[in-house]
């Protein structure tokens, strides 16, 4: 049988890198292995892949040299940033900086780099719909990766852009529907009557493993991914099914949302703002370019029905 192909994951322990390496580990006749980086070899996540068959190799984006050696003989290696870490968009570009350079330095043959638009390039720095953030962004997670692709192609990594969107997940969270003073569950979201191109993240890595899986073919491309175009009142009719009770769709606008006491509200409220008002987002998400990389894409209400359970605990 011939050798598996090593695709080094970065963030294995984490969303995106975790659905890729479980979409690997879960492929037993796939012709990829697993090398999952993470700065903590002995957490529980990371010992949990070791025991699905990945191997776990200690690395931290900010050295070079632990991720040279981390890609070492490896075929491919989906890069990802957490930018929610430290809320620093010149850190994480730094971050992609280094594993563009890295993966060149180990002669990766196909890097699948994690990223997002410029929302600058459709609303530009003075355009006052929104506020300008942190004096050079509209939405500081977006518009750093996007900026950092630079790195790859000026590195010449042989490199795969897959745009991703917002995470259904958020809906467990800190976005989870909440019971009002009249007991009535209710879905506020700051997205007007505008569609949504979200996705389960699980669906994220099944979508790069189907990239890695194509071999060459997308490399110098970009793929832009979503599971399900849906307005809020759409959403909260997929939750009220699901849950088996009234959930009611309340748009917040983006400058409540904005005002809101947590650090990243600003941010929030520009993202959600972008994501309403800017069709192009929408437009280069086609569905059945996704679900042509990954057939098991799941819809909204197939994610729902997957976790209804966890919202009982939200």
């Amino acid at each position: 049988m011939a050798e598996k192909k090593v695709i080094a994951v970065v963030g294995a322990t984490g969303s995106q890198g975790g659905g890729l390496a479980r979409a690997i580990l879960a492929d037993a006749d796939g012709g990829f292995a697993v090398r999952a980086l993470t700065r903590n070899p002995d957490s529980d996540t990371a010992r949990e892949l070791a025991a699905l068959g990945a191997e776990v190799v200690k690395a931290d984006l900010g050295d070079l040299r632990s991720l040279t050696d981390a890609f070492d003989g490896a075929h491919g290696a989906f890069l990802v940033t957490n930018f929610w870490a430290d809320m620093s968009p010149e850190r994480e570009k730094q971050e992609a900086a280094t594993m563009a350079r890295a993966a060149k330095a180990a002669g990766v043959a196909h890097v699948i780099w994690s990223t997002l638009e410029d929302t600058r390039d459709y609303i530009p720095l003075d355009d006052e719909r929104m506020p300008t953030l942190m004096g050079s962004y509209k939405v500081p997670h977006f518009d750093a990766k996007a900026e950092a692709n630079q790195f790859f192609t000026d590195a010449g990594v042989p490199t795969t852009f897959l745009q991703t969107t917002f995470y259904w997940e958020n809906l467990l969270g800190p976005m989870a529907p909440r019971r009002g003073d009249d007991g009535r569950l209710v879905l506020a979201m700051p997205m007007a009557d505008s569609l949504l191109a979200g996705i389960a993240v699980e669906d994220i890595g099944r979508t790069a493993y189907g990239i890695f899986r194509r071999g060459g073919d997308l490399i110098g491309r970009t793929v832009s991914i979503a599971g399900e175009h849906l307005t809020g009142k759409q959403m909260a009719e997929h939750l009220s099914a699901a849950l088996g009770e009234d959930v009611a769709y309340v748009p917040v606008p983006f400058d409540v949302m904005r005002a809101q006491p947590f650090p990243a509200a600003a941010e929030s409220g520009n993202m959600f703002q972008f994501y309403a008002e800017v069709p192009q987002f929408n437009a280069v998400r086609d569905l059945d370019v996704v679900r042509g990389l990954n057939p098991q894409l799941q819809t909204f209400q197939q994610w729902l029905d997957a976790h209804k359970h966890a919202f009982a605990a939200a």
